[in-house]
């Protein structure tokens, strides 16, 4: 059995997914309606990401279903048993990698949110797709939750929070990637500081992008 694809997951998901499409976030829609240049600016901004997505509490921002899906066959494929995401939302994409976890025979997923209320939210999701036990949930500034207690050995890290933090987060965990592990960014291209360091051909990473603005990147050593 795939837990991703038998009940409760699966039509949790699915529940996850169509509320996130059709429901209607005010936020969102302003900030659609500003121009470019200004969207660039707060997607990059490393200063002003705790009024951005507190005005964003009430939206999922999920991933898409490809990328969930991306996410799982990854993590399976890596065998991974350490997983750290930043940026829980609601936890959709963090019930694709703690299905994997599951399908893998265990571990632990570390996710990290801002906003409160997204955390119960998240909470509340992953108790229903019955995989809380396999998940730590750090409500508060990624940049804080994540500076101490990690795993001694990270196999998979998902960027999916504040753009403009990539480059810090990566920072903050990279001693404790395992060589060979894969970073999934999503919208990586608003960090320039992170992009710079993952597609250096000289660096310690092997990076691509792939459809849906992610990009994948394996640490060589």
């Amino acid at each position: 059995m795939i837990t991703l694809t038998s009940a409760p997951v699966a039509p949790l998901l699915n529940r996850l997914f169509d509320e996130s499409k059709n429901t209607r976030v005010p936020a969102i829609a302003a900030f659609a309606a500003l121009p470019e240049e200004e969207r660039v600016r707060i997607m990059s901004s490393k200063t002003g990401y705790r009024e951005i997505y507190a005005d964003l509490k009430d939206a999922a921002i999920p991933v898409s279903r490809e990328t969930g899906l991306l996410l799982y066959m990854l993590a399976r494929n890596a065998k991974a048993n350490v997983i750290v995401e930043f940026g829980t939302s609601f936890g959709i994409s963090t019930l694709h990698l703690a299905a994997a976890l599951r399908d893998n025979g265990g571990g632990l997923l570390i996710t990290t949110e801002f906003e409160p209320s997204k955390a119960r939210r998240a909470r509340e999701n992953l108790e229903a797709g019955g995989l809380l036990d396999l998940v730590e949930i750090r409500e508060g500034d990624a940049l804080e939750t994540l500076r101490a207690g990690l795993p001694k050995q990270i196999d998979l890290l998902l960027l999916d929070g504040a753009k403009g933090l990539y480059f810090d987060i990566l920072r903050l965990v990279e001693h404790r990637l395992r060589p060979g592990a894969l970073i999934i960014a999503d919208n990586a291209d608003y960090c320039p500081e992170y992009m710079s360091v993952v597609r250096e051909p000289d660096g310690n990473y092997l990076s691509l992008p792939l459809p849906g603005d992610v990009e994948l990147s394996m640490k060589r050593s």
